[in-house]
């Protein structure tokens, strides 16, 4: 039986796949328990599902539809597999593409969706400050557009430009505490995609990049203007651990936050003396 691990719950549910079963092991029929596509990280696998064997491989999508049997089976050298899945709400299937569109079977690996399966991975790790429903829902979307080639957004509009502005703000003003996609979205009255859409559209970053941003904005100003501790200034400013504070901040200023206190201060300091000498 396969290890799964929920990463997040929600209208999007991102689940951790891991598999250790090889060519010995027998195969058993299955059925989705709802709608999902999922990004193939490592290993390989055959799906036999609707009369049809697709072989799945790293950056392959493997997609489900609720109720259709399958049966995956692992008979190449190696065995095994790791898969991200992400699993939506039948409202968010709705939205983002008509039911009929979702198949169960697989998806040949394609650069776009293995970029963003990729980008996906990468918030799992700690090395994005993307938020994982906004990176999940943004693979399924990303899913629907190549097989379907829809057209891009048009520009948001101004009542959607206001909302999104509206919601920068609360989320600046609260940027110490957490707070979720779905959150976010009911507050401006729009489903998680919806509202997902017009932020960034009207924006240019995901909600959850822009919290993050503020966060370090936060910090940045603390390191400047106080001695307490950097731990201190990272719980108070919203970071769940100093480790994933220090990684986020060196990523964005290019030092870490003791360098950047050190420096700014040096700064100023050389500023203050420049003044005091007279000329």
């Amino acid at each position: 039986m396969p290890q799964t691990h929920t990463l997040i719950e929600g209208p999007v549910s991102v689940v951790a796949y891991r598999c250790d079963a090889g060519p010995q092991d027998p195969a058993y029929w299955e059925a989705h328990e709802g709608w999902s596509v999922s990004f193939v990280r490592r290993g390989t696998f055959s799906c036999h599902c609707r009369g049809r064997v697709h072989e799945l491989v790293p950056g392959s999508v493997l997609l489900g539809r609720p109720g259709e049997e399958y049966r995956c089976t692992h008979e190449h050298r190696g065995g095994g597999d790791e898969c991200l899945a992400v699993h939506l709400s039948a409202e968010l299937v709705d939205e983002l593409a008509p039911r009929g569109a979702w198949f169960s079977g697989a998806v040949a690996p394609c650069a776009e969706l293995m970029i963003s399966g990729e980008r996906m991975q990468a918030v799992c790790n700690g090395d994005s400050d993307i938020g994982l429903d906004e990176a999940a829902l943004a693979f399924a979307a990303r899913y629907v557009a190549l097989r379907h080639d829809d057209k891009a957004h048009a520009a948001a509009r101004l009542a959607d430009r206001r909302r999104a502005v509206e919601s920068a703000l609360w989320i600046d003003a609260h940027a110490e505490h957490d707070t979720d996609l779905q959150t976010l979205a009911r507050s401006c009255a729009l489903s998680p995609f919806h509202y997902l859409r017009v932020f960034s559209s009207a924006l240019g970053v995901t909600p959850h990049q822009y919290l993050v941003r503020s966060r370090l904005r936060r910090a940045a100003r603390r390191l400047v203007e106080g001695d307490e501790p950097i731990t201190d200034v990272a719980f108070d400013c919203g970071f769940a651990d100093l480790s994933n504070f220090v990684r986020t901040f060196r990523r964005a200023a290019g030092v870490s936050p003791r360098a950047f206190r050190r420096s700014t201060r040096a700064d100023r300091k050389n500023l203050q003396e420049r003044l005091a000498t007279p000329t």
